[in-house]
């Protein structure tokens, strides 16, 4: 799949894209800066880095909680927050990917599987996983015995794109190919919904990279991770 312009600046600044268009009944903020609500996770951006933009968000921070924000570059010095840098992710497309039939048997998750969800995340950490992130898309699972063990599902939503997202498997069933089942599994229904999967990896990850390149992804380009806790409370 070629993907135009606007899909690659979407791509380029996807919390901005997807709190804008697809996911913009979810987001908080304006026309500068933006951000999920608290309960669905700390993910956030601007529209550029620009001071008038940084102040915007630092209105958002609410009670002082770090954000977490996903760059093209660099950040400039920001006066109102420290910033910690998480480190570099890939950002991976399956432009080649072919729906494929589920190869385990899995189960969809929801609203009455959020607090096992978030243990499952807590233990494996996969990324920020709050108490309504199961809301951001579709969520399937793989229990053992009843227990929640292995899980995958969707998050950001810029352009044509849907995000593969909160892939884990607990510790001590990895091994079996839940990994990889499951992400098949997201990935096929986003391309059956006329979508284009893509994911992010942070690149020190490289059995996850690894892993999705066997599925068809194939890293587009290397964006950076913030952390940032507000210096001062919003006024």
């Amino acid at each position: 799949m070629q993907l135009d312009e606007a899909e690659r600046d979407a791509l380029d600044n996807p919390v901005w894209a997807a709190l804008t268009t697809r996911q913009s009944g979810l987001a908080v903020g304006g026309g500068l800066a933006r951000r999920y609500p608290a309960e669905i996770g700390p993910f956030c951006a601007v529209r550029e880095p620009s001071a008038q933009a940084f102040a915007a968000l630092h209105q958002l921070a609410g009670d002082g909680g770090p954000l977490i924000l996903v760059s093209a570059g660099p950040l400039p010095p920001l006066a109102q927050f420290q910033v910690r840098p998480l480190g570099s992710a890939c950002q991976m497309l399956a432009a080649a990917l072919e729906p494929a039939p589920p190869s385990v048997d899995f189960t969809r998750l929801g609203a009455a599987d959020a607090h096992e969800m978030q243990q499952l995340a807590g233990l494996t950490r996969p990324g920020p996983f709050a108490r309504r992130t199961h809301e951001l898309g579709e969520f399937i699972g793989i229990r053992v015995q009843g227990e929640l063990v292995a899980m995958a599902g969707e998050r950001m939503r810029p352009g044509s794109c849907v995000e593969v997202s909160a892939v884990c498997v607990h510790p001590q069933h990895r091994g079996a190919g839940y990994a990889r089942a499951l992400t098949q599994a997201v990935g096929s229904a986003i391309v059956r919904r006329g979508s284009l999967p893509f994911l992010h990896v942070f690149t020190a990850n490289t059995p996850a990279i690894a892993l999705y390149g066997q599925l068809g992804y194939r890293t587009r380009r290397v964006l950076e991770v913030f952390e940032l806790t507000p210096i001062t409370p919003a006024p």
